[in-house]
């Protein structure tokens, strides 16, 4: 069965009801909240604040879906696997250096050194892979593939003691680890952590939350905690994983709750190391939370809409991304297919609109922004493109640079220097 027969991961979505400046309760939001961060904490490294290091050329990897019709799809997909590109550090743009024939890797994550990556096979049953890149020419090659104990795995991270690769089973709503062991294999699988939703038919936003869904799984900046963003549960899962080990058990504060219905996607923390950030796909908008990093616990602070009040169409969200130099975060909108643009507030780390940034496409999905802080990279699934924007370093709008052809983007992760 393919990943898009199989599953309801980003069907069409409903319609928004959310105007931009509209709030939601939260329920359930844990203890204290963190102190904020010092203004100086917002300066990019090396220079003025606010004021990124110019890019420099590198290897940039691309995750695709290759059978049939994609989740969200329009048509079906011609791509084929993971798309290997070199970085113009002039404009942003992609030449094309290698394509790896894999299924479904949808989403991909590099390890520490960047010297390996790691792919999920978003199928049922699904799959994590490995690879070697050679520094040299950015080009991969197959170690080998671990079960991912659940269905049409969607996200993988890699830990940051660069021990251990962890992914997120969308269909089963599940969290498998794998450590790493030599040339950058993958062991066999050392835990799997199932997420709880709700029952099959009390769902808020049905069918999308006919139980627990898992959409991404990721650390904290100082790697405390890790934590599992489950859409179909309203919740982020709060673990901690044991180095020695490699098993999951539940924080002393197990999870933090967004709005009933929200259906959580993606997260992103702040460099302060004292906010982080929710993206709810289901609705449509961004939950902000003051984090407490010590003890991986959120309390609210803020729920902001990704859209403008003018729009009255259907949209789902998919990306968020948090500038490096922490002033601006982006998220992706599929439906107004568009970048929303904020400015993070120093003081309060509460968010507020710049404006949207078309992204020349249909149904733009994953979204980076190159470690440099210059380009942003939204790509747009349906249109088979990637839409390069260059970061206004003085107040976070996009400008456009140039359009990138390649079949169905999904995620866009950055290497090492070309």
């Amino acid at each position: 069965m393919s990943s898009s027969d199989g599953h309801s991961n980003d069907s069409k979505p409903a319609q928004s009801g959310f105007t931009r400046r509209q709030f939601l309760p939260l329920i359930g939001a844990s203890a204290a909240a963190a102190v904020i961060a010092p203004r100086t904490l917002f300066a990019a490294a090396g220079g003025e604040p606010g004021r990124p290091s110019d890019a420099r050329a590198r290897f940039v990897y691309v995750g695709t879906y290759t059978t049939g019709i994609p989740p969200g799809g329009t048509h079906p997909t011609s791509a084929v696997g993971i798309y290997a590109f070199k970085m113009n550090a002039s404009d942003g743009s992609l030449t094309p250096v290698q394509i790896v024939v894999a299924s479904n890797p949808s989403f991909l994550a590099l390890d520490p050194s960047l010297s390996h990556v790691y792919s999920v096979n978003e199928d049922d049953p699904g799959h994590v892979s490995a690879y070697t890149l050679d520094p040299a020419d950015g080009k991969l090659a197959s170690i080998n593939s671990q079960p991912a104990g659940g269905s049409f795995t969607t996200h993988v991270s890699v830990h940051p003691s660069g021990h251990f690769v962890m992914a997120a089973n969308y269909g089963s709503g599940n969290f498998p680890v794998f450590p790493i062991v030599a040339g950058g294999a993958l062991g066999p699988m050392s835990d799997l952590f199932q997420s709880v939703g709700y029952a099959p038919t009390q769902g808020q936003n049905m069918p999308r939350q006919d139980g627990p869904h898992a959409h991404q799984i990721l650390t904290d900046p100082d790697a405390n905690h890790v934590f599992g963003v489950d859409l179909g549960a309203d919740k982020v899962n709060a673990l901690n994983l044991n180095l020695a080990t490699g098993a999951f058990t539940p924080n002393t504060i197990p999870f933090a709750y967004v709005a009933s219905g929200s259906g959580p996607r993606h997260m992103a923390f702040h460099p302060d190391r004292q906010h982080a950030y929710v993206l709810d796909e289901l609705v449509s908008t961004i939950t902000a939370f003051n984090f407490d990093i010590a003890r991986g616990t959120f309390v609210w602070l803020q729920t902001i809409s990704t859209l403008p009040d003018s729009f009255h169409g259907s949209n789902t969200t998919a990306e968020i991304r948090v500038h490096p130099s922490g002033r601006f975060l982006y998220n992706t909108n599929r439906g107004h297919d568009s970048v929303t643009m904020y400015e993070i507030d120093a003081d309060t780390g509460k968010l507020d609109v710049i404006g949207w940034e078309s992204t020349r496409g249909h149904w733009p999905r994953g979204m980076n922004i190159d470690p440099s802080g210059t380009f942003l990279y939204a790509a747009n699934q349906d249109t088979d493109s990637i839409a390069v924007f260059r970061v206004q370093p003085s107040n976070g709008k996009l400008k456009f640079s140039t359009l990138v052809s390649t079949p169905t983007p999904v995620d866009v992760e950055f290497g090492p220097l070309a």
